[in-house]
């Protein structure tokens, strides 16, 4: 085990047992990054809301962390279930956003790329490119076998790719 996980494992147990600034320790390290992800991902209104949720769930599980993959993975697994939960929810009155007119600059291009992959490409290539994550790790958190999130990657990267090209021609 990584000696952050060892960390993590032994702030989890104390959050577990009630110690509420163990699991604000935890909060401070790994909401930035969960954010993030989540934003890329669904867009920043809904991450706000699922990290919320998630680390709730969290401080509630604090207990069934097992240290035996990081506590980021644990974490976004729960923060994918609230977003599972959340579109059951509101399956019927869901509505696509459109990106913002008149957005400017890189971040805004990478967010209007993004937003045109479909949504497995987009969260593979945000955790894997984007976070860091093994293929392995994003093919867990995802369900998917570890064959068709390399493809799925890979078909994203090059989606990206040949936008870019088309913004940088046209």
């Amino acid at each position: 085990m990584h000696r952050s996980n060892d960390e993590d494992l032994a702030l989890s147990k104390r959050a577990a047992r009630g110690d509420s600034a163990a699991f604000a320790m935890l909060v401070e390290k790994h909401e930035r990054p969960l954010r993030s992800f989540l934003a890329r991902s669904f867009g920043s209104d809904a991450a706000d809301d699922i990290a919320q949720d998630a680390f709730l769930k969290a401080w509630r599980a604090a207990g069934q962390y097992d240290g035996r993959a990081r506590y980021s993975t644990w974490l976004t697994r729960i923060a994918w279930r609230c977003r599972l939960d959340a579109l059951r929810k509101r399956r019927s009155d869901e509505v696509a956003e459109a990106p913002a007119e008149g957005s400017v600059g890189l971040a805004a291009e990478v967010d209007d790329m993004l937003a045109r992959l479909s949504n497995t490409e987009r969260v593979s290539l945000v955790l894997c490119e984007g976070h860091g994550w093994t293929h392995a790790e994003a093919a867990e958190l995802l369900s998917l076998p570890l064959g068709t999130l390399k493809s799925t990657v890979a078909r994203a990267k090059a989606k990206c790719r040949e936008m870019w090209e088309e913004a940088s021609n046209g």
